[in-house]
């Protein structure tokens, strides 16, 4: 439902947040596009919105700020949003038609036999903090990829403990995983696409390719 309420806007549901960016020829145009999006979020700026500012890009994210998540709310700003950015010229997008490439957030995922041990010193050592709703930790500035923690039952030294989720936008993933490929990785499981895709490189370095559908 969260998808839907933003698919057609340009939007992308991703990791309990909405996300899009406004190609843009220049920083002032990038202002204008700044501007614009926190006017239409009113008071509510501060709390929802992100704003990522670039010569050539604006990346905007909406989420709720006591759980992290998307809510009715969080979509109505996306219309409003959208709405005056479409009146001065501009379009919100999520996939990768008008830049390099389109939105996507990164986690860095742990294995750990003993996470409650483990926990602590990742939080200390990038100098993040609680990940609201969740068990992972985050960077309080918002700049760096998540971190959570996937137990293990047993110690695995025939594998890396340490792999990348990237959650891309629903419609890009399998392209993603298709790139990956093209480029010389290997597929080492889709049996939980389209929740997920494993990937790797020649020496069996990990990517979970990660999208919000088949989650349940």
């Amino acid at each position: 439902a969260a998808s839907a309420a933003v698919h057609d806007l340009g939007w992308r549901y991703l990791l309990g947040t909405f996300r899009c960016y406004v190609a843009v020829p220049s920083t002032a145009a990038a202002l204008e596009v700044a501007g614009t999006a926190l006017a239409a979020c009113g008071a509510e700026c501060d709390a929802r919105l992100a704003v990522d500012i670039r010569a050539d890009r604006v990346e905007l994210g909406l989420a709720d700020p006591g759980t992290g998540q998307v809510t009715a709310r969080d979509a109505e700003l996306a219309r409003g949003i959208t709405a005056a950015l479409d009146e001065r010229g501009y379009r919100t997008t999520a996939v990768a038609d008008e830049g390099p490439r389109g939105v996507q957030l990164l986690e860095i995922a742990v294995d750990a036999l003993d996470i409650p041990a483990v926990r602590p010193f990742w939080k200390a050592v990038l100098a993040y903090e609680d990940e609201p709703g969740g068990d992972g930790v985050v960077d309080p500035l918002r700049q760096g990829p998540a971190v959570w923690f996937q137990q293990m039952d047993a110690p695995r030294p025939q594998r890396n403990r340490i792999h990348f989720d990237l959650t891309v936008p629903h419609d890009e993933a399998q392209a993603r995983v298709q790139a990956a490929l093209d480029a010389g990785g290997v597929l080492v499981s889709d049996a939980a696409a389209r929740s997920f895709w494993i990937v790797a490189d020649r020496e069996g370095n990990e990517v979970c390719v990660c999208t919000w559908q088949d989650r349940d």
